[in-house]
């Protein structure tokens, strides 16, 4: 797994934007801002569409700070595309194909048993250093209120206590 505080590892893939347009996503135009990229299995599955539109749900949450959501999985661009136009709707958010599986063996988290990418989730700060990582089992879901949490603490740069929610009074030493 990619370690806090190492440079995210770079790429470039297709995607469907969140204009529901076929495009190029490159991680490097994104330093600047705080980036949530998640990988899921595939599409067209179970647990899957409840994450993503939990992501789509949240998307102006995130927005408000300053942080661009992603998702990655080993579809193409065009089974991202048929799933949003038939099954999801408009996102708000990227869904990147990782059909090479590249860029899900480059952050660690490809099954080679299973041929897929498990639930993985990385939080990475404007410098394009990751600031979070975590990672589910195929059969659980991810909620996005605990990754905004975690966002929002980072955001402090300072300790945060668990439970810690925005508002709450950070640990001063």
């Amino acid at each position: 797994m990619c370690l806090i505080g190492t440079p995210a590892p770079p790429f470039v893939a297709p995607c469907v934007s969140e204009k529901n347009t076929i495009e190029n996503f490159s991680s490097e135009s994104y330093k600047g801002k705080w980036l949530v990229l998640f990988f899921y299995p595939l599409d067209f599955t179970i647990v899957c569409p409840t994450e993503i539109t939990q992501f789509r749900d949240s998307i102006s949450e995130f927005k408000s700070r300053n942080a661009v959501v992603a998702g990655v999985s080993i579809d193409s661009v065009y089974a991202h595309k048929k799933w949003i136009d038939d099954e999801l709707g408009e996102l708000g958010f990227a869904l990147i194909s990782d059909l090479k599986k590249e860029i899900s063996r480059d952050y660690d988290c490809y099954l080679d048993s299973l041929g897929f990418a498990t639930r993985a989730t990385y939080i990475i700060d404007p410098k394009g250093l990751i600031q979070y990582a975590s990672m589910n089992n195929t059969n659980v879901g991810r909620d996005t209120q605990e990754i905004l949490r975690v966002l929002d603490a980072l955001q402090t740069g300072e300790m945060c206590a668990a439970g810690w929610k925005k508002g709450d009074q950070t640990i001063k030493v």
